[in-house]
């Protein structure tokens, strides 16, 4: 069964992240409340998910390197987007990020007050990754990087749970079709099944969201249809997953989500960076 094995410190798995940095991602979107800047809800998403990835991998003995973890930011420059002590690095382990946030902020959320209404709570937010939004959108470039990194860490790690590369975009690439490039990165390979590449496009059209698909019917423009057929299929443990978080997949279903708002980007996120088989 590929997808399948076991994930320890001594095999650790990777996870990468190509996000849009071009001018477009200063546009809003969501609505009400969460409504704000794509660059800022993708970068409060990466960051919560790159918190949870810590909380999951800490044991009483401190944080256990089950993954590496690489942010690559694509807008004006291609290059590790990692703020603080982290910057310039492509990939590194889980237990460095624990370590090394660029700051701690405080933020507030609402929580139950215990008689039906909600007051703010103060929570400490961890920061790695601070939005930017400038320049273009080099995706074929920022999925050539993503090849290189990942060649890599595969060779390093040739029975390794397979890479898992999420690629975040609100636009059409300007440097060249991204098909070619996108290919070759999902034809790398470990022992146990090729690398995996989900897309998650923040449209700013007023079209219904469009989540994990089997087929490209109903997504409004050839960008979407393209990314659509760049995404991986998804693997049998992810359909599990996002069936119980609710989605309809099918059997040929995608990592792909369509015209997302931040609530579908957050879910996207923890559905495509679950792999069971932690040891």
């Amino acid at each position: 069964m590929p997808y399948s094995a076991e994930i320890s410190r001594s095999i650790p798995s990777c996870f990468l992240f190509l996000i849009d940095q071009s001018a477009s991602m200063g546009d809003p979107f969501g609505v009400g409340e969460e409504r704000k800047k794509k660059a800022d809800g993708v970068a409060d998403a990466i960051n919560r998910l790159l918190q949870n990835l810590v909380i999951k991998c800490a044991k009483a003995e401190g944080v256990r390197d089950y993954y590496h973890v690489g942010v690559i930011g694509y807008g004006r420059e291609v290059k590790p987007a990692f703020s603080g002590p982290l910057a310039g690095k492509d990939l590194v382990p889980i237990s460095q990020v624990a370590e090394m946030p660029a700051r701690i902020e405080e933020r507030t959320k609402k929580v139950d007050d215990g008689a039906g209404g909600l007051v703010d709570q103060t929570v400490k937010f961890p920061v790695w990754f601070d939005p930017v939004a400038d320049g273009g959108t080099p995706m074929s470039r920022a999925l050539t990087r993503a090849h290189s990194i990942i060649k890599r860490w595969l060779e390093d790690h040739p029975s390794c749970f397979p890479p898992i590369v999420i690629n975040i975009s609100d636009g059409e690439a300007t440097d060249g079709n991204p098909s070619n490039p996108a290919s070759n990165l999902k034809a790398l390979a470990s022992s146990d099944g090729n690398v995996l590449l989900f897309n998650l496009h923040l449209s700013s059209q007023n079209a219904k969201p469009i989540e994990f698909p089997d087929h490209e019917e109903g997504l409004p423009d050839k960008h979407a249809r393209l990314l659509y057929s760049m995404s991986s299929t998804l693997p049998e443990y992810m359909r599990v997953i996002a069936q119980q978080e609710g989605y309809l997949v099918g059997e040929n279903a995608r990592g792909f989500v369509f015209n997302a708002g931040i609530v579908s980007v957050i879910q996207f996120l923890d559905i495509g960076t679950r792999p069971g088989n932690l040891r």
